[in-house]
Order: structure tokens, then C-alpha cells, then sequence
């Protein structure tokens, strides 16, 4: 048996409900046929955007969505995704497939779908191949309300009142495919930008300078020495890829039992570089005033046979739920630094929420990961510790029980538990400090690791009421399945 301690009087940090932000790139079929399939579509949309995408993002309360980019950011010129859309310039997506990109969906696309979704943009400028006037006319466009040339561009191009613009990231992986920098070199770059990104009116905006990727620890601290007092988060990024190389990557679908926990092993990883990423910020801003920004995370496989190899398409298991419920947990538990995080990314490409193929929608065992943790959104954070065993195949083993619990503001706890076991059901005991339970319900998502939804079998993966809850002695029991997630509601 394994045990939870929790003790709701020792309340932490706000769980952000940007920690369960999505990412959007105009990359493979995320962007088109994705969510915009245009204003002509046969397939239901509203100005262009598909309802069902719309309506499932709804569901899940998605609180922020990142865009354009991506390495697609920093070879992103915006000025070309405004207009008329018959007369916007074409270009050649030469990160993604070298496929010819329209630019049909640029800004007020854009902004649109989030607006009908009811989520925060955070938007990703150029840095890499664009200018500082380029990138300080984008935010006036969006945000001035007043007479300038680019106020009267946004309003010829139907949009007369501004938008609100909080989230701004100035460049993306600019130590890779952002202009392979050297930390100093971007740091003094991000200063002299961020300077002519102005707060106009009533908008503020969130300035985030490019973190570092995986273990960088000299890009951290560099970046942070040089240009900490002038950023209002840092981004960070890591991909949980289990195969010897990016060009063997291993099967989203088919995998041993060693390949399963070596998955869940590497993707736990991110636990001990966001603690180092940590330190390192708290000895330059110790009231921890600068973000973490984890705006690209996820699994990263082969793509799937017969697909387009620059378009990262890849199924979706329960492998990949307990990837997102593990990194989740882990997000919460440290909400004192990390202030956001998005998924790459939400449709169509690597560990997508949603798949849609013509008409069709599938929602994914990671879509349902997110429809349980909703109830953590702008809630508290309280002490939790897990008591449980590690389970593994040879070196790579993981604590078997992955939790983190949280309380809202009528004193409801929130508990989120996932079995890493791919075998071995788990029954957990929860037991409590200053608190006695009087009612407990929850929530089940489980199978077997390999289990997926597609087109033909859209339900074969689903949320289930999660029977056998006992709350006994001031104490909870709950039996979890294997290879399960799932949510407490405790009374």
C-alpha cells in the first residue's frame, strides 16, 4: 500500500492556471485543418475555426495558448499574415517539411480563436531573422489605442479597438534554431528589444526572454546575470525523447516494457532540472518575481508510418496520459517558480490533446489528463507526501505513485494520483493533518499503457467514475488501477 500524508493548514504557492497552457506552431497540420479550416469549410467553424476544436478546449478550460512558433517564430514576419487574405505573401516553411505557407491565419486569426475559446495569447516574436522595429510595431498594432500608423493598419484590417496582450516571448530557442546564439550575445539582444516593447494604455505586458534547453545551467545563469531585472519570465523546454538519437526516436505505438519506463524515467527528469533551473534564478531574484515559462514539454516520437516526416505526427496511449500526469504534478508542486506551461503541442503534432482527420475529432488519453486536472486552476497548493515504492525494467524506475493536492477557496481538496505501474494496481491510503474528510469522490482514467484513441475507436480510452472509494477512521482509501490517472474530490 502506499500513502499520501496532506496537511491542508500548510498551504504554498497558487497553482497558475497557465500550467496547463497549450502551444499552437504552424507546423505539420496543428495550425491548418487543425484549428482553422477557413471561413468556406465544409467542416462546422466560426470565422474559420473549427467548433469542435473550439468546444473541446472549452471543456478543458484551456487558459493560455502560445503562437507562432516554435523555431517557426523566429522566421516569422507578421506583417505578412495581415490583409486580405487572397493577398497575403506566400512563403516556404523551411523549419516544417518545406511546405508553402499561406499565411491565411496570422494575427487576427489568431486572436479570434482565442477569443472564442476564452483563453490568453501568448504570443512568440521574431528575434532571430526580424528586426526591433519589426517586433515593437507588432505590439503597437495589437495594443495601441490611439492614432499611429500601425493603430490605423489594425483598424483598414477590421479591428479598430485594440486588443489586450499580456504574454510576449522575445525569440524562441535562440541558443538552436533561433540564430544559434551564445547566452551573452542573446541576453544583450533581449535587452535592447524588450526596451522598445512598449505598455500602452491599460496593457502590460509579460515579457519572457528565451530559457534554456534541458540541462543548460550556463545559459540560466548567464542570461539571468545579464538581463534578470529587465524580463518577467524565462522559458525552459524539454522533450521526453527515449530513442540513442532524434532520428531514432522509437514508435509512439509499439513499445517494450523496458522502452515504457524508460519514457516515464526520462520524462521525471524534468522534476530534478527544474529544481537546478530553480536555484539558479533564486540567487538572482530571490523573491522569485521572474517565471519559469515551460512553454514547450512533452513526449517526442517517430512520426507515424506514411505521414509527412517534417509534420510530427504521432499517436497518443496511456503511456503518454502518464507522461502528462506525472509532468503535471510535478508543475504544481512547483508553482513557486514556474508560472506557465504549454504542451506541444495541441493538435495534430507531437503529444497532441486533439486529432482531427476531414471532420472527424479524436480526443486523446493526455485531452482527458487535462480534463482531470482542471480543478487545480488558480488553486493552492498544500503540503503532500507520497510514500510509495519504485517499480521499473532494469536501471529506469520510477516511484510507482506520482500526486499532488491542492484546495480551493470553499476548502474543497483536489488530489491528482497516477499509477506508473504497468501492471500492478495500487491501493492508496490518504491520511490527514488538522483535517478530517466527511465525503470523497473521484474520477478514473485507465488502461493499458498502449491503449489509444483513433478515428474508428474514438472512446476506447475515457474518463470513468472511479468506484471503491472509502473514507474510513479520518482517512481516504482509494484502490488505482494500473496504468491509471485520477481525480479526488475530498469533502
Amino acid at each position: 500500500m502506499s500513502r499520501i500524508t496532506i496537511n491542508p493548514n500548510e498551504k504554498k504557492s497558487t497553482i497558475s492556471r497557465n500550467l496547463y497552457g497549450n502551444f499552437s506552431e504552424h507546423l505539420g497540420r496543428c495550425i491548418y485543418n487543425g484549428l482553422f479550416v477557413g471561413k468556406d469549410s465544409p467542416i462546422p467553424n466560426v470565422n474559420g475555426m473549427r467548433t469542435d476544436v473550439v468546444e473541446a478546449l472549452k471543456n478543458i478550460r484551456l487558459p493560455v495558448l502560445r503562437w507562432p512558433g516554435g523555431c517557426f517564430a523566429d522566421e516569422y514576419h507578421w506583417k505578412d499574415g495581415i490583409g486580405p487574405q487572397e493577398g497575403r505573401k506566400r512563403m516556404v516553411n523551411t523549419h516544417w517539411g518545406g511546405v508553402v505557407e499561406d499565411n491565411s491565419f496570422g494575427t487576427h486569426e489568431f486572436l479570434e480563436f482565442c477569443r472564442q475559446v476564452g483563453c490568453e495569447p501568448y504570443i512568440n516574436g521574431n528575434l532571430g531573422s526580424g528586426t526591433v522595429q519589426e517586433m515593437s510595431e507588432w505590439v503597437e498594432y495589437m495594443t495601441f489605442d490611439g492614432i499611429s500608423p500601425m493603430a490605423q493598419l489594425r483598424a483598414e484590417n477590421g479591428q479598430e479597438k485594440p486588443w489586450k496582450i499580456k504574454y510576449f516571448g522575445v525569440g524562441n530557442e535562440n541558443w538552436g534554431c533561433g540564430g544559434n546564439m551564445r547566452p551573452e550575445y542573446y541576453a544583450d539582444e533581449f535587452r535592447r528589444y524588450q526596451t522598445y516593447l512598449r505598455n500602452y494604455g491599460g496593457n502590460r505586458l509579460y515579457k519572457i526572454a528565451c530559457g534554456p534547453n534541458n540541462d543548460d545551467y550556463t545559459w540560466t545563469d548567464t542570461v539571468m546575470k545579464i538581463a534578470a531585472p529587465y524580463m518577467d519570465g524565462l522559458s525552459f523546454h524539454y522533450y521526453t525523447v527515449i530513442g540513442p538519437d532524434w532520428d531514432h526516436k522509437g514508435s509512439a505505438l509499439h513499445f517494450s516494457r523496458e522502452e515504457y519506463y524508460r519514457t516515464l524515467f526520462k520524462a521525471l527528469k524534468i522534476d530534478e532540472y527544474i529544481e537546478n533551473h530553480s536555484k539558479i534564478m533564486d540567487r538572482y531574484d530571490p523573491e522569485k518575481r521572474v517565471g519559469l515559462i515551460v512553454d514547450e514539454w512533452g513526449t517526442w516520437f517517430d512520426v507515424e508510418p506514411g505521414t509527412n516526416p517534417g509534420f510530427l505526427y504521432q499517436q497518443n496511449t496511456m503511456r503518454d496520459a502518464l507522461v502528462a500526469a506525472a509532468s503535471l504534478n510535478i508543475f504544481n508542486r512547483h508553482s513557486d517558480r514556474v508560472a506557465m506551461a504549454n504542451i506541444a503541442q495541441m493538435v495534430n503534432v507531437l503529444q497532441a490533446v486533439l486529432l482531427t482527420e476531414g471532420d472527424k475529432l479524436v480526443k486523446t488519453p493526455t485531452y482527458h489528463v487535462f480534463d482531470l486536472y482542471r480543478e487545480h486552476h488558480d488553486a493552492t497548493l498544500v503540503y503532500s507526501h507520497v510514500e510509495t515504492g519504485t517499480i521499473g525494467a532494469g536501471k529506469e524506475e520510477v516511484p510507482q505513485i506520482s500526486a499532488s493536492v491542492s484546495v480551493n477557496e470553499e476548502g474543497v481538496l483536489h488530489a491528482t494520483l497516477a499509477n506508473l505501474s504497468d501492471t500492478d494496481g495500487e491501493e492508496v491510503e490518504l491520511l490527514f493533518a488538522g483535517f478530517t474528510p466527511a465525503a470523497a469522490e473521484g474520477r478514473v482514467l485507465a488502461g493499458k499503457c498502449s491503449d489509444f484513441n483513433d478515428f474508428d475507436h474514438p472512446d476506447t480510452v475515457q474518463i470513468h467514475k472511479l468506484e471503491g472509494i472509502r473514507v474510513q477512521d479520518g482517512r481516504v482509501f482509494v484502490s488505482m488501477p494500473a496504468c491509471s490517472v485520477a481525480e479526488l474530490t475530498i469533502r
